[in-house]
């Protein structure tokens, strides 16, 4: 009988939090620990001709200033990012094809001939104190020829544009085209109905609680090197620390302790990362540096940038016929990561029956701070691209905004259903969804809402965006699950949090599936030193394939447990069942409880065949399909002098499949729709074209979401569970964040409908809106 799954309880590791015993990077202190701080380039491009740091080394405590020369005199190699992961379908093919076409630069973790963006690292200041560091790094100087620069997509692929790398010629990482279009074409050409426009998706800061912060410790009698640091997944930056610093996977060793926030970047290795182990090896003394908020806004991987034109053809009812996307995706100065523009690719009608599309999909390169997948990553883009055309063609053809998508959304009684780019859903009531969010923020009655707002001088408006999402994310698992004599299931998983309640999540799914207590389950992640496997936590992946790797496990060990148990009630094996943390005898009241089993078998008190510990490994590859679906609806009010926003309502509901802990469910909701209302409200980065500085370098300067920027949210929760894992669940962390840009601007538009405003740039500012009006 389930206990635990499907109960909100509260978190477990929030005592830990609340009473200040987390321990972040920073909080690790060790003996004769050294500080650094880095020399970044204050040019957006420029040619290195020389680095004096004369000045800096004779200031006191200072220890050491290394350069990208120091580094390649060293035999050190690049951080290779794998920036084309897997396929979403098939996982042995990569995600664009030929891999071959795809550019995929090592990544030197210190410039030493060419700096590409404002705040790439050209020095390391080593010194007896961060202070110390950083008042150093002031002192070092480095001469420059200043390079002509590029920020945008637009530009970059412009003839005569400046090029960032030789490898790339028009800065061009790839250039690929998907679909049918010769049939998409002729669509267009005799469609009634055709709607263009060209959307620019902004880049976004990854404002995570925690700055970033590294700690390197090198061992010279074991040759170990240990990087300590909060990040998204130990196993997968262990095999890119070992690989920059050629060295073998078993002399590396990765740990990341508590972690607030990842949100996609700290999936990534950095250059910092890199640079503090090197640094700790060649000076014999542990190595920490850590960042402050207006390093993180120069440094730190950044999130979206993409440029796209699309057209959508409809016929007279409005129902579409074909959709052509031209996608260009601003990879920064470094080629990171493609994973956003990979998963559009996959996402890209959404939830609406497309009969024919093409795509053609470019990663441009820029003088900017590399991007890297950001929660939804690329699923957000895809469907802001769909959701404002409809709004646009239900205007053009004269249709109610929900009848167009009630005459085009795929329907339950169509799954499975195959889309045009080659998913296939197994289930969803995407039809059902829609309503169930109309429902809940009450559609029907804000006419008399509008009119309300209208006589206070205010301009009301209301919109609607379908979502669904994709299984992606690192195609390989391990969980291993140990029930003990001590009394205590002890679980390995290579998926971390970052803030998620993973101690929670996955000890009610053990608990329920040995019937024991939930505090006798300890999760332990995090530390490559028994973490030898695993894909980290990213793109909803953690309880589908964790999870379910768990209930295997699980049932291995009961299988496995049932002969000893067997052996010590004297009964035949057959006769044994496992049912509420023991094995029973069928048919009686005899049963030995799990953990005596486990006793007995560790003590030996049961034949040598027997004496096998109740543990189990369970390895993944692949792919467990789920398709996260929902609805969202949006009610705002603008004030035509100003052009400030306010949002009145915020309706949401989300297809999770079974949730493991609504609550848990319900605040993963809240924080990823604050996150894409942010984007389409206030979030923007902003790059002088010219010098390629960035502008918004500050939280005085960058827009970020407050509590009472928004109302309560209308949650719902929709039950349609999956039957491709056996705890049907589909993904929680991610369903709040893919409509939300799209529902914003939708109804700020229908706010705005009546000044003929069909579109307004995100981040919709207030300024942006109020020069629209």
């Amino acid at each position: 009988m389930t206990r635990y799954i499907g109960k909100s309880i509260p978190r477990l590791e929030d005592r830990r939090f609340l009473t200040g015993q987390g321990r972040f990077t920073d909080d690790h202190c060790l003996e004769g620990e050294l500080y650094c701080a880095f020399v970044r380039s204050p040019h957006a491009h420029a040619r290195i001709l020389g680095i004096d740091a004369g000045q800096a080394l004779r200031s006191s405590g200072v220890v050491a200033v290394l350069t990208g020369a120091d580094y390649a005199a060293d035999g050190l190699g690049g951080i290779g990012h794998m920036p084309n992961g897997a396929d979403v379908i098939d996982v042995s093919l990569r995600s664009f094809m030929p891999p071959e076409q795809v550019l995929d630069l090592a990544h030197r973790p210190i410039a030493a001939e060419r700096a590409r963006f404002v705040g790439e690292p050209v020095a390391v200041v080593v010194a007896r104190s961060a202070a110390l560091a950083r008042d150093a790094a002031e002192l070092v100087s480095v001469e420059y020829e200043q390079l002509p620069s590029v920020s945008s997509v637009v530009d970059a692929v412009k003839e005569g544009a400046p090029q960032l790398w030789e490898q790339a010629p028009g800065n061009l990482c790839f250039s690929l085209e998907f679909g049918d279009a010769a049939a998409t074409r002729a669509a267009l050409a005799s469609a009634p109905h055709v709607l263009r426009h060209e959307f620019t998706n902004s880049r976004i800061v990854n404002c995570q609680l925690e700055p970033r912060s590294a700690l390197g410790v090198h061992d010279a009698v074991s040759g170990l090197h240990t990087l300590i640091s909060g990040n998204q997944g130990v196993h997968t930056q262990r095999v890119a620390l070992a690989a920059a610093l050629k060295v073998p996977i078993g002399q590396v060793r990765v740990v990341s302790p508590d972690v607030g926030g990842g949100f996609g970047p700290r999936t990534h290795l950095y250059p910092e990362q890199v640079a503090v182990v090197w640094a700790a090896k060649r000076l014999g003394r542990p190595v920490k540096w850590t960042s402050d908020r207006s390093e993180a806004f120069l440094a730190d991987y950044q999130g979206r940038d993409s440029v796209a034109g699309a057209a959508l053809a409809l016929d007279a009812e409005g129902r579409i016929l074909a959709y052509d996307v031209d996608w260009d995706g601003n990879v920064g100065a470094h080629t990171v990561s493609y994973t956003s523009m990979g998963n559009a690719r996959r996402v890209l009608p959404t939830v609406y029956h497309v009969p024919e599309f093409r795509l053609r999909t470019r990663g441009v390169l820029t003088n900017t701070v590399p991007t890297a997948p950001f929660r939804g990553a690329g699923r957000p883009e895809a469907h802001h691209l769909i959701e404002r055309l409809l709004d646009m063609a239900a205007l053009r053809i004269g249709i109610d905004r929900v009848e167009i998508r009630r005459r085009n959304i795929v329907g339950r009684n169509r799954m499975p259903y195959r889309t045009v780019t080659g998913i296939t859903f197994d289930s969803g009531d995407f039809p059902g969804y829609m309503e169930k969010a109309l429902a809940l923020a009450d559609w029907n009655g804000f006419p008399a809402r509008k009119a309300a707002a209208r006589a206070g001088g205010r301009l009301a408006g209301i919109g609607v965006a379908n979502h669904v999402e994709i299984p992606v994310g690192f195609p390989m698992e391990r969980v291993v699950v140990r029930a003990a004599g001590d009394g205590t299931v002890d679980v390995i998983v290579g998926t971390q949090s970052s803030g998620q309640g993973h101690e929670t999540s996955f000890a009610q799914v053990v608990a329920d599936q040995f019937g024991v207590a939930i505090e006798t389950v300890r999760i332990r992640y995090g530390d490559s030193d028994f973490v030898a496997l695993g894909g980290g936590t990213h793109s909803d992946r953690s309880m589908r394939i964790a999870g379910t790797m768990m209930v295997k496990a699980a049932a291995e060990i009961i299988d496995r447990g049932k002969s000893a148990a067997a052996a010590l009630l004297e009964v035949a094996a057959e006769d044994i069942v496992f049912a509420e943390g023991a094995f029973h005898v069928a048919g009686t009241d005899r049963n030995v409880n799990l953990f005596d089993v486990a006793r007995a078998v560790e003590a030996g008190d049961v034949a040598p065949d027997l004496r096998q510990v109740l543990a189990a490994s369970q390895d993944f590859r692949g792919r467990i399909p789920a398709y996260p679906g929902g609805s969202c609806v949006c009610e705002l009010e603008v004030d035509p002098e100003t052009g400030t926003v306010a949002i009145t309502r915020y309706a949401l509901v989300d297809d999770v499949g079974q949730p493991i802990n609504p609550m848990i469910i319900e605040g993963q909701v809240h924080g990823s729709a604050v996150q894409g209302v942010g984007q389409a409200l206030r979030e923007g980065v902003v790059i002088d074209p010219e010098s390629g500085q960035m502008l918004t370098g500050s939280f005085m300067d960058y827009g970020i979401s407050r509590a009472d920027d928004l109302p309560s949210f209308r949650v719902g929760h929709a039950e349609d569970p999956t039957s491709g894992n056996p705890l049907r669940v589909k993904g929680g962390g991610e369903g709040g964040i893919v409509g939300a840009t799209a529902v914003v601007h939708n109804a700020l538009c229908d706010a705005l409908a009546e000044f003929g405003v069909d579109d307004v740039p995100m981040p919709a500012t207030p300024l942006a809106i109020w020069s629209a009006l």
